[in-house]
């Protein structure tokens, strides 16, 4: 990873300066940006507390990785490509639901499932298991229906027939080679297999790494590791996405074998919350996000607008360098740090709410009182539910940073409770009106995910909770109504 200037690259430090000031103006929760130009980065950021060598979910980024171990495996003659998935499971051919789409048309997400979610809430022992519990609901090839579980079955293909885990795989075909990290690592889903459609662990220069070899269509310093067809029909984004023929610029841009297709003959991985791999073959580029937006529906389009508009349409030939610009925008992003609320830090009802026990009638949260602490610029959010009492301390207009209070959520195996586990969590609080109380978590850890409480309150003496969490399979405790009132001595 070599690094210049944006001008050398064809680029202002301006026009650079601009596309992350439009990122902070649609209140993105942003982690790690990486702006590239053929081996040359041209712009680096981390927004504090995250930094260069922290392990990134990857979410569904993962599947991308998943789709180069098929090319590998291909190539070293252990399966073929039009092989039925079922080849590779004679284990469950007495079982009630079989499937029989082909390895690329689980790779181009024709699959036999048009809705494949379920396990999360199955809570079963063995995901491998519960795909063969799911009748088939569309002829194999015929539509494209976004299928995360026939990804994870891709990778349990690649592991029985490699027989070790899909990443260490990949590892010792490439990874390794090019400097992705060694002590990367993917989750597991239970009954054995990784998470391979979500569970990627890697670091922000890691995705660069392989977005890099994918872009270089399997070469990597002059040396080939990996067919050049399979990466150009894993990048050729000819499946239609686009169902009502609206148009966007994420969504409706076409699929290849677990890649997405972007505008103007990009292509691109993506992961939930926004994990993102842009590649741009015409112009050498390559951009590179990890963030947490879930719940904003809308991000990818401002992503990828903002990218557009500052970064790709403005690429060009060398610039003369311009210090003071280079400057302006050093400076700039030496500053960043992770998404907070920002309204308003003060309210005069906080004074008249401050440590008074307010009880709850019963919700499907299960919390029964709840008190709010004012101190300064800072606060607490103290509560009890079925696991006791808990607390949430909260910067007003800033983030405190501290373990979320739930215990016993799932560590490294995906819905598996890890009794003693807590995740790290950022908190912050405004107050956009008088009377509302807004509470905003960021889950920041192996498993990510967005939590808004709201405190609305008639007066001092009533409030109704709001609570709403954006997050895969945890978090569940903290969704619903909560009405409570002032309690008296």
């Amino acid at each position: 990873m070599n690094y210049s200037s944006p001008e050398k690259m064809g680029i202002s430090s301006k026009h650079v300066l601009a596309f992350y000031k439009e990122l902070e103006q649609c209140c993105l929760s942003t982690h790690a940006v990486i702006l590239s130009r053929g081996n040359d980065v041209f712009s680096e950021c981390y927004y504090a507390p995250f930094h260069k060598d922290f392990k990134h979910r990857m979410y569904s980024t993962s599947k991308s990785f998943v789709s180069v171990a098929i090319g590998f495996c291909e190539q070293d003659g252990l399966l073929c490509l039009d092989d039925p998935l079922m080849k590779f499971f004679p284990e469950y051919r007495e079982a009630p639901c079989q499937h029989s789409a082909t390895i690329r048309q689980m790779l181009q997400m024709k699959t036999t499932l048009h809705n494949s979610k379920g396990w999360f809430q199955a809570g079963t022992e063995d995901r491998t298991r519960f795909y063969f519990e799911k009748a088939p609901q569309k002829d194999p090839g015929t539509l494209y229906a976004y299928d995360s579980a026939g990804s994870y079955m891709l990778g349990v293909v690649v592991e029985k027939v490699t027989g070790k885990p899909f990443l260490q795989y990949l590892q010792e075909k490439v990874l390794d080679d090019i400097g992705f990290s060694r002590d990367a690592y993917c989750l597991q889903c239970p009954g054995g297999h990784s998470w391979g459609d979500s569970g990627i662990m890697c670091t922000a220069r890691d995705l660069w790494l392989f977005a890099r070899f994918v872009l270089n269509k399997g070469v990597w310093n002059g040396k080939r590791y990996l067919n050049e067809e399979y990466l150009k029909q894993a990048t050729n984004t000819s499946v239609s996405t686009n169902v009502y023929g609206f148009h966007d610029m994420h969504n409706s841009q076409g699929y290849g074998y677990q890649f997405w297709g972007a505008p103007r003959g990009c292509f691109a991985t993506k992961g939930m919350g926004n994990q993102v791999a842009l590649c741009d073959p015409a112009q050498d580029f390559i951009f590179v996000i990890n963030s947490c937006n879930q719940g904003n529906t809308i991000a990818y389009e401002q992503i990828y607008r903002a990218l557009y508009r500052n970064i790709i349409d403005n690429l060009g030939e060398p610039l003369p360098e311009d210090p003071a610009a280079k400057a302006e925008l050093d400076a700039y992003l030496a500053k960043q740090k992770l998404f907070c609320l920002q309204g308003n830090t003060e309210s005069p009802l906080a004074e008249k709410i401050n440590g008074r026990i307010f009880q709850c009638a019963p919700s499907d949260t299960g919390i029964k009182w709840f008190r709010l602490d004012f101190a300064g610029k800072e606060g607490k959010f103290t509560y009890e539910n079925a696991q006791g009492q808990k607390c949430m301390p909260f910067g007003l207009g800033h983030n405190v940073f501290a373990k979320f209070p739930q215990e016993g959520y799932p560590d490294m195996v995906g819905t598996v409770p890890a009794p003693g586990n807590f995740y790290d969590a950022a908190f912050s609080a405004d107050w956009p009106e008088e009377k509302l109380l807004r509470l905003r978590v960021q889950i920041i850890d192996k498993y990510m995910g967005n939590l808004a409480i709201l405190f609305g309150f008639r007066d001092e003496n009533a409030v109704t909770v709001r609570m709403e969490k954006a997050a895969e399979a945890f978090l569940q405790e903290y969704t619903g109504l909560i009405s409570a009132e002032a309690a008296y001595s």
